[in-house]
């Protein structure tokens, strides 16, 4: 290993130019034996490379980032295993830096010792980051008519592109920006948003969901009409988010499930009522409540008499009774032969 004394100080004479600026320049620029190399533009993981000229007059050489020694000739004085030695020979110092990150992002300089007087090449690194979305509000279950406000932030570097999707519509783009406001929100924009965090290296995806609270609303009832001794069903349909609990009243008594020959079954949004034996008690006026949280809704149904009656085979009672009555008439037409 040569003299750490010399490379002590010819890192701290180089440090210096970078602090006053003298080995910062635009592109291309060339003054003195001090040479700025054009940026080199990366991206996160990848490896890059750092190659330096040198020559036949060469007696020391070394690669610098900011403030330490990357490499003195072939001895490593990083401890960073992603810095390696390429190629050292008399055209050329090059080493490389492997899965790169932001902060490998900054100058780097060769320095390089000839014979009659010292030199330097700059190159400055720039790390591009694909698009992360690093902040986004949860799922939220909020009332109809409420304001609602949803954020998405995303690093990266180029700065990303952030972007509101209502993927539930084919609305499509809802907002360019990193908040959403919904005022007054209603049932129809409860479903699925989707934020894109995008720049010129990635994009980010990420889904929330919105459920939005509302009261019941039933749809109207009608009326049924059922003959005596013949199962019936009254069936009541709600539409409620949280679901909606039914309870059934005839008159103003409320139905227990399972008495007088009488059934109720809810599932979901809809509830039956159902009747296995009509007798003359069960026609009337029946009431059907849907209640949530937020409200109640009701519809009424009138149970009536159906005379079309049918017994277990489909086929009308009424018309037996007449088969019967023309086989009684036939009956002394028949002993004549």
């Amino acid at each position: 290993m040569k003299n750490p004394l010399y490379w002590a100080v010819l890192a701290a004479m180089t440090i210096m130019l970078m602090e006053q600026g003298l080995l910062v320049r635009s592109q291309g620029d060339y003054q003195s034996n001090n040479k700025v190399m054009d940026n080199i533009t990366v991206r996160q993981r990848e490896t890059v490379f750092l190659r330096c000229e040198q020559g036949n007059a060469v007696t020391h050489t070394a690669w610098l980032n900011r403030s330490s020694i990357l490499y003195a000739g072939e001895d490593k004085w990083s401890v960073d295993p992603r810095v390696s030695l390429v190629t050292l020979n008399e055209e050329e110092f090059t080493i490389k830096i492997e899965n790169v990150d932001m902060t490998d992002e900054g100058q780097y300089v060769c320095a390089v010792q000839t014979s009659s007087r010292p030199r330097t090449t700059s190159v400055h690194i720039l790390v591009q980051v694909p698009p992360k979305i690093i902040n986004l509000s949860r799922d939220i279950v909020v009332n109809e008519g409420s304001n609602v406000t949803l954020m998405c932030q995303a690093s990266g570097k180029p700065e990303p592109f952030i972007s509101w999707k209502f993927v539930s519509s084919s609305a499509g783009l809802v907002s360019d920006d990193e908040f959403l406001e919904i005022p007054s929100i209603s049932r129809q924009r409860a479903g699925t948003y989707e934020c894109t965090a995008a720049n010129n290296i990635g994009t980010d995806l990420q889904t929330l969901n919105i459920i939005v609270n509302y009261a019941p609303a039933v749809t109207d009832g009608r009326d049924v009409g059922v003959a005596l001794g013949q199962p019936g069903v009254l069936e009541c349909e709600a539409d409620a988010v949280p679901e909606a609990d039914f309870e059934w009243y005839k008159n103003d008594r409320r139905i227990s499930n399972g008495l007088d020959g009488l059934n109720i079954i809810s599932t979901g949004s809809l509830s039956k009522l159902t009747f296995f034996n009509v007798s003359e008690g069960d026609y009337g006026n029946y009431t059907c409540v849907a209640i949530n949280k937020l409200g109640n809704s009701n519809t009424t149904f009138y149970l009536y008499g159906r005379n079309a009656v049918q017994d277990g085979s489909g086929t009308s009672v009424g018309l037996h009774c007449h088969s019967w009555v023309l086989f009684i008439v036939f009956i002394p037409f028949l002993l004549r032969i």
